[in-house]
């Protein structure tokens, strides 16, 4: 099972983003579940997830309309919330810096 870094910070996305806010629960609780032992086992179930370096793997959410940025350190089972926005969005950021949204 995967600890997901913050819970927090996700319910803060599904406040900003609410039309995406039951795909983000949903991304939450299968990952919790999950026991993933390296990105290929990862991408073997989303087969839409990438690689984009530090460790970072990029999800679409919600028919692809959402992206959503994570670090997992597969060894570690954790997974560190870095950004989630409209692939708008998505397409104006350095995924590879690209940090949590303050509010």
């Amino acid at each position: 099972m995967f600890n997901i870094i913050n819970r927090k910070t996700l319910l803060a996305y599904c406040d900003e983003y609410p039309r995406a806010k039951n795909a983000l629960l949903e991304w939450y609780h299968e990952l919790l579940k999950s026991d993933f032992s390296s990105f290929q086992d990862l991408k073997n179930t989303y087969g839409n997830v990438s690689l984009v370096g530090d460790d970072r793997v990029v999800f679409n959410v919600f028919g692809n309309k959402y992206r959503l940025v994570v670090r997992v350190v597969f060894l570690y089972k954790t997974i560190q919330i870095k950004w989630f926005g409209t692939h708008a969005e998505y397409d104006k950021i350095d995924v590879s810096t690209v940090k949590m949204k303050k509010k």
